[in-house]
C-alpha cells in the first residue's frame, strides 16, 4: 500500500506526464499549421493582363533560418489576387533530405513553388543548403524543371548560392533565369560601421565567402542570368535590425567579373521581416519576374 507521500507523489507525476504531453501536441499542430503551405488559387485564363508575361517557368521561394508557410504567404496571396501567377507546388523536405511534393507545374502559367523546411532552426545555413540541393534534383529530374526563377529571403539565399555555385553538375541540369534575394547575408566577417570598397575581400575573415569566390570563377551561368540584391534599412543605420547592408553588399564583388547582371537596391525605414511583406517591395519582385 502507497504511502501518502508516494501518493501526492505519483499524482504529481501523472498531471506533470499529461502537461508535457499536451505541450506536445500543441507544438506538432503549430508545426503542422506553419507548414500547411498557401492555398493555391488558378489564373483567370479569361482576364490575363496585357503587361504580364505568362510563361511556364516556374519560381521556386526559399525562406530563410525559422521561415515558414508565413515568410512568403503576402507575396503568393498578392500575386494570385491580382491575377499574375498561381501557387501550383508545395515542397516539404526533412534534415536527412526526403522530399515530399504536393501539386503539379502541368499545364501551369507562372507557377509558383513554394519550399517548405521541416526543421530550419539550425545556427549555420549548411543543413538548409544541402537539403535545398535535394530539391533542386528531385525538380529537375523527377518533374523535369530546366529553368527557374528564384526569390529567397535571409539565410535562404545564402543556402541558395553555395548549393547553386558549389555544384557544377546543378549548372548544368538548370537554368536560374532572374535570383530576387531578400536581406541575404553573404560575407558575415564584416560589422555594420564597414564601409564597402572594391578591395575589402581581401580583409574578409569569412571561410564560407572565400569559398564563394573561389567557387564563382569556375561556375557557369545561364544566358541573360540576373541577380537582384534587395536590403532594407532601419531608420538611419546600415542595417535592417538582423543582416548590416555590408553582408549583402559584399555580393557586388561576388558577381563583379562574371555575365551575371546584378542589380542591388536599398529600402529605406524595412527591416528584416519587411523585406518579404512591404508591398512597394513586393511590387517591385513581381515587376523583375514577371513584367513585359
Amino acid at each position: 500500500m502507497l504511502t501518502k507521500k508516494q501518493l501526492v507523489f505519483k499524482i504529481v507525476l501523472k498531471r506533470l506526464w499529461y502537461l508535457l504531453f499536451g505541450i506536445m501536441v500543441i507544438a506538432i499542430a503549430i508545426q503542422l499549421y506553419l507548414l500547411r503551405g498557401t492555398p493555391s488559387r488558378p489564373l483567370d485564363m479569361q482576364h490575363l493582363h496585357s503587361d504580364v508575361s505568362y510563361t511556364s517557368t516556374p519560381t521556386l521561394l526559399i525562406p530563410g533560418q525559422g521561415g515558414n508557410t508565413i515568410t512568403f504567404d503576402t507575396f503568393i496571396k498578392r500575386a494570385q489576387n491580382q491575377n499574375i501567377a498561381q501557387s501550383a507546388m508545395v515542397v516539404r523536405v526533412s534534415p536527412t533530405g526526403q522530399v515530399r511534393v504536393k501539386g503539379s507545374l502541368k499545364g501551369k502559367k507562372n507557377p509558383i513553388i513554394q519550399i517548405l523546411y521541416d526543421w530550419n532552426y539550425n545556427v549555420s545555413f549548411k543543413p538548409e543548403m544541402h537539403q535545398l540541393t535535394q530539391v533542386l534534383i528531385v525538380l529537375n529530374r523527377q518533374y523535369h524543371v530546366k529553368k527557374l526563377n528564384i526569390v529567397a529571403h535571409s539565410y535562404g539565399g545564402t543556402e541558395f548560392l553555395h548549393a547553386y555555385l558549389g555544384n557544377a553538375k546543378l549548372q548544368k541540369k538548370l537554368s536560374f533565369q532572374k535570383i530576387v534575394l531578400l536581406g541575404v547575408p553573404v560575407e558575415e566577417s564584416f560589422g555594420v560601421n564597414t564601409k564597402y570598397t572594391a578591395w575589402l575581400f581581401k580583409k574578409s575573415r569569412d571561410a564560407e565567402f572565400k569559398k564563394l569566390l573561389r567557387q564563382v570563377k569556375k561556375a557557369q551561368f545561364s544566358k541573360d542570368e540576373a541577380i537582384y540584391n534587395i536590403m532594407g534599412k532601419e531608420a538611419d543605420q546600415k542595417t535592417d535590425g538582423e543582416v548590416p547592408n555590408i553582408q549583402s553588399q559584399m555580393m557586388a564583388t561576388l558577381f563583379k567579373n562574371t555575365s551575371v547582371k546584378y542589380v542591388q537596391r536599398w529600402y529605406p525605414k524595412t527591416s528584416h521581416r519587411q523585406l518579404h511583406e512591404k508591398r512597394a517591395i513586393l511590387k517591385y519582385v513581381m515587376q523583375i519576374l514577371w513584367g513585359k
